[in-house]
């Protein structure tokens, strides 16, 4: 069975055969599945989210299901429901495109939060519950959302509860001249996924999640991730400081990722690198502290944050 680093080297050569530059969100997506978290990706339109999010499901080999989000959808276009079966006149359960190891919820936020909701449970618990009936879901199970962050009509923002379901938020930004080139020049032939390959099996999957929770993280940095949330609970800028969930995925999120750079162990440098993604979209900062620029965003208060909560050494 191949190592989790060929793993990694083999995903990211796969997915860069379509998707150009982006290297570093392959590694966050990996550290997201590996700790059976989920991913929201936010960037302005065209900057290869969508393409990456199915060139990444593609190359692990696992089931796939893109949903559209619109104004006009119902939760059972999700999960699922029961249809009256025309033919043997009987009531059974349709599957709804959450049944797959990897969905996709593009533009999560032009639906209303009916919907946005029920993806909850699903995200939660891997299963869902319709009319009392529970069905478990596929394992793995990862859902990777999109979201572009400067539309403001026609969309409905992720409430506070739905964002701290994320494990990590990923930010999609322009890439520049260098690789804008490459884009374009890539875009003028046909882009064919089926040239991607599986890179793993879901056997090796499995075991490789299995191996993250191994990772050893001392009970000295599992202090210093409770001092950093009492930081941003204490803290008169912030509203809404980081949620117990937020600091569990922080610790999952962080054996997932000293386990791709092959090591057994956390230190403090993996919570501090990823920090950012998982913390960033779950604190609220005060509007009037934001007004009196006593801070500028959630990203510049936690890298106070993180200089002022002093590691374990």
């Amino acid at each position: 069975m191949d190592t989790l680093e060929e793993i990694r080297a083999r995903v990211k050569a796969e997915t860069a055969k379509v998707v150009v530059g982006r290297e570093a969100e392959v590694d966050l997506l990996l550290v997201s599945l590996l700790s059976a978290g989920h991913s929201l990706l936010e960037g302005v339109p065209g900057t290869s989210k969508t393409l990456l999010a199915k060139c990444f499901a593609r190359t692990l080999g696992l089931s796939f299901k893109r949903v559209q989000f619109t104004p006009d959808m119902l939760p059972l276009d999700v999960v699922g429901g029961f249809v009256l079966n025309m033919k043997t006149k009987e009531i059974e359960f349709r599957e709804g495109p959450v049944f797959a190891n990897v969905l996709l919820a593009d533009e999560i936020n032009r639906s209303p939060p009916k919907v946005q909701s029920a993806l909850l449970e699903a995200m939660q618990e891997v299963q869902v519950t319709v009319e009392g009936h529970t069905r478990s879901l596929p394992y793995p199970f990862m859902v990777i959302a999109t979201q572009n962050q400067v539309e403001t009509e026609g969309v409905y923002p992720l409430p506070e509860g739905q964002l701290d379901r994320f494990a990590l938020k990923i930010p999609f930004g322009y890439q520049g001249r260098e690789l804008e080139g490459s884009i374009i020049e890539r875009n003028l032939s046909d882009m064919d996924l089926d040239v991607i390959e599986p890179a793993a099996t879901e056997a090796e999957l499995r075991s490789a999640m299995e191996g993250v929770k191994k990772v050893v993280i001392s009970p000295d940095l599992i202090d210093y991730l409770a001092r950093i949330a009492e930081f941003t609970r204490q803290d008169p800028r912030v509203d809404l400081g980081a949620s117990p969930r937020a600091m569990v995925h922080l610790a999952h999120v962080s054996r997932a990722f000293a386990a791709l750079k092959g090591r057994g162990y956390v230190t403090p440098d993996d919570i501090k690198e990823m920090a950012p993604y998982v913390l960033g979209h779950r604190i609220k900062l005060k509007r009037a502290s934001v007004l009196k620029g006593e801070v500028s965003s959630s990203q510049g208060f936690l890298a106070d944050v993180l200089a002022q909560v002093k590691p374990p050494r």
